[in-house]
């Protein structure tokens, strides 16, 4: 009986063995696949996190659209004439203080509208009368007697020239017929002004027209001159 108890023993025994010998894949694949996965898995008692990675944050389409068209957004271009000098130092100020942004070209312009030969200023109307009589004695029937308060009223003007070399050959033409007191000199135009050509950001163009006239009311801008340029073959 005990005998036959130690061979059930040993035959139990050495089945299990025979088991663990197949199932580890000494005599083959084993049976059951998922057996050999499953003693692959790490434990997770072993497993270490050495570091978390942030998630990639989610981007806003919108603000990029935004950002790109900061960078390169459209240009916008006034152009302001007939400034006088302090009006354009005004606006100068006004771009460095509030329109950072914005760049300017500024053109100072003076007229000259010209030369005349004349006689200075006489006294009174009795000296007028007499020197028109003696320029009549004379031949010289086109002159004009300036009447507009100012420094040159009750002068007489003999003539109105473009160039300096016209009104001298005028001037020369009246002495050799016996004018003796008539003089040339350059005519005054309008003071100078000045232009002003501003580029900047497209988005603040209103912004800005709206704070020069505001120091400007009786200013207006006008469309820049669109310089055509050729394309590279």
């Amino acid at each position: 009986m005990i005998a036959n108890m130690r061979i059930a023993v040993f035959l139990l025994l050495l089945a299990n063995l025979l088991v663990l010998v197949w199932t580890r894949g000494y005599l083959g694949a084993p049976a059951n696949p998922d057996a050999r996965r499953a003693e692959q898995q790490l434990l997770p008692e072993q497993v270490k996190v050495v570091g978390r990675a942030k998630p990639p944050q989610a981007t806003n389409r919108k603000d990029e659209d935004e950002k790109a068209a900061d960078g390169k957004g459209a240009v916008a271009c006034q152009f302001w004439s007939d400034l006088l000098s302090a009006d354009a130092d005004q606006v100068e100020r006004l771009l460095a203080e509030q329109f950072s942004a914005f760049k300017v070209t500024r053109r100072t312009i003076a007229e000259n509208s010209g030369y005349w030969v004349y006689v200075p200023p006489l006294a009174n109307k009795e000296e007028v009368n007499k020197k028109t009589a003696e320029l009549q004695l004379l031949g010289i029937q086109d002159f004009f007697v300036v009447q507009a308060s100012g420094p040159n009223q009750l002068a007489i003007s003999l003539g109105t020239y473009r160039t300096e070399e016209a009104a001298k050959a005028g001037l020369e033409g009246l002495r050799a017929k016996g004018v003796k007191s008539a003089k040339m000199s350059e005519r005054k135009g309008k003071p100078p002004f000045n232009t002003l050509e501003i580029r900047g950001p497209a988005t603040q163009a209103d912004a800005l027209r709206q704070a020069i006239v505001a120091l400007l009311p009786k200013a207006s801008p006008t469309a820049c001159k669109v310089i055509k340029t050729e394309a590279a073959p």
